[in-house]
């Protein structure tokens, strides 16, 4: 049986935190985890119709982060969410114009975002 479901591209460090990820078949997003962020970047560039979201969890760096906002195919309207290993992020999302928007936000808005996405369980991530 084909999944219809959108998916959601998390590329995660080594040493990020764990998260308790909803990657179950009865989830509302489809899951799929990278090891690295240029397989993160690849799968993008192959699949980005297919593609909901990015979560870029430890993987990557400020400037890789900014580099790929620069590059991201003109069909992707999807969130592109990077987490620093302090648990602050960066949201870049897409606005009515055609451009993007990026928002900083502090961990308490990491977790709601997550967990409003059905992306973790709810309260499975610390504040």
């Amino acid at each position: 049986m084909r999944d219809i479901r959108r998916i959601t591209l998390i590329g995660r460090g080594t040493t990020t935190a764990a998260r308790s990820w909803d990657a179950s078949y009865r989830a509302t997003n489809r899951i799929i985890f990278v090891d690295s962020f240029s397989i993160l970047t690849g799968a993008l560039h192959h699949a980005s119709q297919a593609v909901e979201r990015l979560v870029i969890d430890g993987a990557a760096t400020e400037g890789q982060f900014l580099d790929l906002l620069t590059t991201l195919p003109g069909n992707f309207a999807g969130d592109v969410l990077f987490i620093n290993g302090d648990g602050r992020a960066f949201l870049s999302t897409t606005c009515r114009s055609g451009g993007r928007l990026l928002y900083a936000m502090l961990p308490a808005d990491v977790k709601f975002y997550l967990e409003a996405q059905r992306l973790v369980m709810k309260d499975s991530i610390a504040a």
